[in-house]
This record gives C-alpha cells, sequence and structure tokens, in this order.
C-alpha cells in the first residue's frame, strides 16, 4: 500500500497523470491502476474523474495531506532503525560559505535530495576559515567556499566560477547612484561582515589587508541581520555572490567593487579532501558546477 500512496501523491503533485507516472518510471495505466487498487482498499474514492481531469474527493483531499505525514513519519522511522541495527546510511556532509547569497548551493542541493532521497545531508556554515579547518578535522565532507589560498594538493580543487566582487549599501545613499565604486571612495564609510564571533578578527584583517577595506568594521552573525544594517544606513556590505531575485527589496542597491580600474573577482570553489573522496561528495560538486554554468 505505501507504493500506492506514493503514486498517489505523485499525481496530486503533478496534477497528471502521465507526469506522475514519468517520475515513477511505470507507464500511465499501470499508475492508473495502482490508484484505483488503493481505492478499493480503503474503500473510498480518492479521485473524482471527469473526462481527462479529476479533482480530489474531500475523504482524498483529507487522505492525501495525512499520508504526506504518514509517508514522512515512515522515512524516518526507516533511516532510525537502520542506523539502531548498525547499518547507518552513508551521509554527506557539506560545508557553506556563512555570508554567500546566491541561491546555486540551494538548488544543488534541492537536485541531490531529489536524486538521492535516501542519502542524508548535512549542512554546517561558516565563514573562509572555518570551512578551512572543517575539512581538516574531516569534520564535513565537501566545502563551497571562496578561495584565500593557493591551491593545495591535499584536496580536490574544483573551480566553480569567477565574479566580480559587489557592495550592498542602502537605496538613499549618494553612492547607490554610481554603475561602480572603487575601494578608494569607500575609505571613510563602515563596513559590515557577516561572521561568526570566532572568526570576526581573521575576517577583519581579510578585508582589511587583501581586500583594502579602510572604514569601521561592523559584524553582524547572518545575512538578514547584515541587510538590515545596510537598509539602516550603518554602512555598506562586501557581497559574495548574486542574491535571489527580488531578496534586497527596493531599498539595497548592489554595485560592481573596483581597484583602480580593475573590477575585484573572487574565485568560488568546492573543496574535499583527497584521502577522503567519496562518491556522493564527488556526484553534490558536479550538481553544483552545473548550477553555476546555467
Amino acid at each position: 500500500m505505501l507504493r500506492q500512496i506514493k503514486y498517489f501523491q505523485a499525481v496530486i503533485k503533478h496534477n497528471s497523470f502521465s507526469e506522475a507516472a514519468y517520475e515513477c518510471n511505470i507507464s500511465q495505466s499501470a499508475i492508473s491502476q495502482q490508484i484505483q487498487a488503493l481505492e478499493r482498499e480503503l474503500g473510498f474514492p480518492l479521485l473524482e474523474r471527469k473526462k481527462r481531469k479529476f479533482e480530489l474527493t474531500p475523504a482524498g483531499e483529507f487522505f492525501y495531506k495525512k499520508s504526506l505525514v504518514l509517508v514522512a513519519d515512515y522515512e524516518q522511522i526507516v533511516r532510525e532503525a537502520t542506523r539502531l541495527a548498525g547499518g547507518e546510511q552513508e551521509c554527506l556532509k557539506v560545508g557553506f560559505l556563512r555570508c554567500y547569497s546566491g541561491q546555486e548551493f540551494h538548488l544543488a542541493l534541492e537536485e541531490f535530495t531529489g536524486k538521492y532521497p535516501d542519502i542524508p545531508v548535512e549542512v554546517s556554515y561558516g565563514n573562509h576559515d572555518e570551512l578551512y579547518h572543517m575539512l581538516l578535522k574531516n569534520e564535513i565532507d565537501l566545502a563551497f567556499n571562496d578561495q584565500r589560498r593557493a591551491f593545495s594538493g591535499e584536496f580536490i580543487n574544483m573551480l566553480l566560477t569567477s565574479s566580480v566582487t559587489h557592495i550592498e549599501i542602502a537605496g538613499r545613499n549618494p553612492l547607490s547612484s554610481l554603475d561602480k565604486v572603487t575601494v578608494q571612495e569607500l575609505k571613510n564609510m563602515p563596513y559590515i561582515l557577516v561572521s561568526s564571533e570566532a572568526e570576526k578578527e581573521t575576517e577583519a584583517e581579510y578585508y582589511h589587508t587583501i581586500i583594502g577595506l579602510q572604514g569601521e568594521k561592523l559584524f553582524a552573525d547572518n545575512m538578514e541581520e547584515a541587510r538590515t544594517l545596510v537598509i539602516s544606513g550603518k554602512g555598506f556590505m562586501p557581497s559574495e555572490g548574486t542574491p535571489i531575485e527580488g531578496s534586497l527589496g527596493t531599498n539595497i542597491v548592489r554595485i560592481p567593487l573596483y581597484h583602480g580600474d580593475e573590477p575585484m573577482k573572487r574565485n568560488y570553489c568546492a573543496f574535499w579532501k583527497k584521502e577522503n573522496a567519496k562518491k556522493v561528495s564527488e556526484e553534490f560538486a558536479e550538481i553544483l558546477r552545473n548550477k553555476f554554468e546555467v
């Protein structure tokens, strides 16, 4: 019955027997027969069929909503029972750059978990050095990180993209009308960094010494807090990645950051240790790379 319930859920999710059949890798006639068998087993109709269309019956709508919880609980029970039986499932542990605002990582995560629903994924967040040390200590299998060090032979270093660095600044700030801004033009403005307490000093040193920012440093625990400071006019924020469309609203403007006449660029990579290479890590890295190539 569990398989029949999953077929039923697929039909409702896609609002189509043909698309559900394609997802479940069976024929359209077979999935229709399985749902009819489910209805006979339950003793009531789930769908009201109208020529080539269908609607949920009141009982079907109730059953569908409750079945989502039922299947989720069942899958969790199986995972826990497997663990207790000593057959721990393969797990993917990935590290995500705390200050990155692009959506590529989360799109890759969505595709990976859809393709491998039985592989648990644990996500850890950190700044550059935190992710680097997590890899060294084998606390994560793979890190999505910016490149601040020369590539090491100890790691697989997959370059994902090289993008121009931007700043995010309040729309009412006079600088927001510029089509680009230089580090020198920002020397008197406070800048906002997203960082854990432990990494504040390291992040501040990097942005001061390597990027060349000279103003007062302000810190935020997360992107939401940082953008609140930006909107409030407290300073600007160096921006990692391309934000999700609409996430900035109308109160924040993104401007390319230049050093003299040259745009400042940042490399973003997937890193994993050669000695700890896992098939799931390589698979996730390939999916992630494809998101940057779209």
